[in-house]
């Protein structure tokens, strides 16, 4: 819930005593949890503010991107759309580079078409040359650098990869994939905190200094925690260790999600790589005004996009692309010699895993219920800012002068009930294993607080000498 909060008297004693005994066996939890709530705050609060900063510019971006790019991505409705093999054409006399890996048809009537180009030279391997394209006069409006499948032009493409990885690459996913393996570990050690903590002291109206400022933290947290928790969970399905996990943990479950055959010959959803398409131009046999048809015949409605044969073995595929609620995701193949459908899949027939892995990344990325789920998100992020501002003002506040306070005490681990700790070990020890960035820096908290005891131990034995 909240990162670097601070201790009093009345949360955290001096020394770690024993509970008394009316207060039942897991009070002595409480300073164990109050422990890892502050290191962890402490040493991941710096890694939470810069996602929060960054996750708030992103929501931020989808709305931006509409001011921004209207040119390109708006159009004055017109009488009837030309077909859309005649705008790939137009699409392609402009900017004659590279392959057309899809093309996406105007979704709305005031939306251009968009005709995505790989291998163009200047643009980045993993992106296309996205060409807006007047539906209605072929008109070509320009043409913008995209990324991804909610078609990410380059402010948003530029603050996703900065909230990603800060633009280091794979290396620099490492610190977003760690504040994300903690952000549910602070926030639940939070309410943890906050619920078994005297009603009395919750208060914020009435008070002042540190007092004040631990209840606009602790009622903050506990409005927001659920978020976080979210935001955490969602946020690793796509991390780099702790997603890869998650991913070998769904296909063993048989929840991995489907996707459509794109052999030309038909055949079951055997998980064929659908998205390539660079290996040919838009036009194959029987072209794209017979193949967007068929998809229409089959109920796919817009937005769609069509995706040309990889190769001379493989099919068009036509899917659905739509992420807001209520999401669109069906596909067909489509055999490019005779028009025919070979493959149907629908999104009402993928697994349950799959389809909430899918609702949490779009609701985590703030596409699945539009404005409203981008406003929530920037919320969200505030109050990360807030608490993490507010806990380490907490931790200064307890200390004198000019300097923060003192950590929580060791020793809490000591006061635990064997018949609670070894399964609370055991606990921490799975998880640790799916969720690495969880798992190391936690091994490394234990170690430096042993270290640091033993040294506190030997001064003392020799401070009595």
């Amino acid at each position: 819930m909240s990162t670097a909060p601070s201790t009093t008297t009345d949360e955290a004693p001096q020394t770690a005593a024993p509970a008394p005994k009316s207060r039942g066996p897991w009070a002595p939890l409480r300073p164990l949890v109050l422990r890892l709530h502050f290191y962890a705050g402490v040493f991941v609060a710096p890694f939470l503010l810069v996602a929060a900063v960054t996750g708030f510019l992103y929501a931020g971006a989808f709305q931006a991107e509409k001011l921004v790019y209207s040119h390109e991505l708006t159009v004055p409705v017109g009488d009837t759309p030309l077909p859309i093999s005649e705008q790939v054409d137009t699409a392609r006399e402009a900017y004659p580079e590279g392959t057309v890996s899809a093309v996406r048809p105007s979704p709305q009537d005031d939306a251009t078409t968009r005709v995505m180009l790989s291998g163009v030279e200047g643009v980045d391997a993993t992106h296309t040359l996205a060409v807006f394209v007047d539906p209605y006069t072929g008109e070509v409006r320009g043409a913008l650098e995209q990324y991804g499948s909610t078609g990410a032009l380059p402010l948003r493409t530029w603050i996703d990869e900065f909230h990603r990885d800060l633009h280091l690459g794979e290396n620099g996913r490492l610190y977003s994939e760690l504040a994300a393996s903690w952000l549910w570990v602070i926030a639940g050690g939070g309410l943890v905190l906050w619920f078994s903590r005297r009603r009395a002291l919750r208060k914020v109206r009435g008070t002042s200094g540190r007092r004040r400022t631990l209840g606009l933290h602790g009622t903050v947290g506990v409005w927001a925690a659920v978020g976080f928790i979210f935001l955490s969970a969602t946020g690793l399905t796509w991390s780099t260790y702790a997603g890869a996990n998650i991913d070998v943990l769904r296909t063993s479950l048989g929840q991995a999600t489907p996707s459509v055959s794109a052999a030309a010959s038909g055949g079951d959803h055997a998980g064929h790589d659908t998205a390539s398409g660079a290996g040919g131009d838009a036009e194959h046999g029987v072209g794209l005004d017979r193949v967007l048809a068929a998809a229409r015949a089959k109920g796919l409605g817009d937005p769609v996009e069509i995706v040309p044969p990889a190769d001379a073995s493989s099919a068009f595929v036509v899917k659905q692309v739509q992420r807001s609620w209520p999401e669109k995701q069906d596909a067909v193949a489509i055999d490019p010699a005779t028009g025919e459908v070979t493959d149907v899949l629908r999104f009402d027939d993928h697994p349950l895993l799959a389809k909430l892995t899918r609702w949490g990344i779009d609701l985590h990325t703030g596409v699945l219920f539009g404005l409203v789920n981008q406003l929530a998100l920037m919320l969200l992020a505030g109050c990360l800012v807030l608490l993490i501002v507010w806990g380490y003002r907490m931790w200064w506040q307890r200390g004198r002068g000019s300097a923060f306070g003192r950590p929580v005490p060791r020793g809490a681990w000591a006061q635990v009930p064997p018949y609670v700790l070894v399964p609370l070990l055991a606990t921490v020890a799975v998880l640790a294993y799916f969720v690495p960035l969880l798992g190391i820096p936690l091994a490394g908290f234990l170690a430096v607080d042993v270290v640091l005891g033993e040294i506190a131990h030997r001064r003392g034995r020799r401070a009595a000498v």
